[in-house]
């Protein structure tokens, strides 16, 4: 079973792409800041963190380098609003897997997700 980890200070973003997923059969899990997700990835084994960079406390760029140092394993793919080329390069250096600017289409953010997946499927063969 895939598990999807949903981060982002909006909890309505959060609620609604958590109803998208689960309705597509992933299991989901939520977290509105980056302190709580780091919790979460402790205590579980999410395979792809869709997570959101401007947030209070630690925002998602501090938070995807700790998600990679506890395990490299994991899809994160950055969903912000921010277009700037330093912010995405900088992402990308710390190990973010893709990079989605809002306003983004749901089914596009289905798309990523399972590709995702097919990715993870073919390192673990």
């Amino acid at each position: 079973m895939v598990k999807l980890l949903l981060v982002d200070d909006e909890k309505g973003m959060t609620a609604s792409l958590k109803e998208f997923f689960e309705h597509r059969k992933f299991y989901v899990k939520s977290a509105n800041s980056g302190e709580e997700a780091l919790e979460l990835i402790k205590n579980d084994d999410f395979n792809i963190v869709f997570l959101d960079i401007t947030m209070k406390g630690l925002n998602g760029l501090e938070t995807l380098e700790r998600i990679k140092k506890m395990n490299k394993k994991i899809k994160v793919v950055m969903l912000t609003v921010h277009h700037e080329k330093e912010t995405i390069e900088k992402a990308k250096a710390l190990g973010a897997d893709e990079y989605i600017t809002k306003p983004f289409q749901l089914d596009y953010l289905e798309e990523v997700a399972l590709k995702k997946v097919r990715e993870l499927m073919k390192e673990n063969i």
